[in-house]
């Protein structure tokens, strides 16, 4: 069974930071990224990384504070995201989709998630 594994989410003032980690228990090639829910809205596509690290892909507004990364060829993923404001409190989720696919094919289909992991950002 394929786990994804999440960490480093948390309580922060606006203008703060934090990194996102989340590794997955398969060692097949996975495009890698996440997503986020804010309470009473709809899951949002935020970033992507290719198998190879080398192509990224964000969602609308996401790729001005929010930087994606993962070490070529492995099976973890980071999400760095800077300057975070109120409006970025959410649970964001780990996603994958198995594949050498381009970052973009994860807004299209995810085939696992993660448990998701809550960030919180105070004013």
């Amino acid at each position: 069974q394929v786990e994804l594994v999440e960490s480093g989410g948390g309580l922060v003032q606006a203008g703060g930071s934090l990194r996102l980690s989340c590794a997955i228990s398969d060692s097949n090639n996975y495009v890698l990224g996440w997503y986020r829910q804010a309470p009473g809205k709809e899951r949002e596509f935020v970033a992507a990384v290719n198998w190879l690290g080398d192509y990224t892909y964000y969602g609308d507004s996401m790729e001005n504070r929010f930087t994606i990364s993962r070490i070529t060829g492995t099976n973890t993923v980071y999400l760095q995201m800077d300057n975070l404001k109120p409006e970025d409190t959410a649970v964001y989720y780990c996603a994958a989709r198995r594949g050498s696919w381009g970052p973009r094919r994860l807004a299209e289909k995810t085939d696992y998630w993660g448990q998701g992991t809550q960030v919180t950002v105070s004013s």
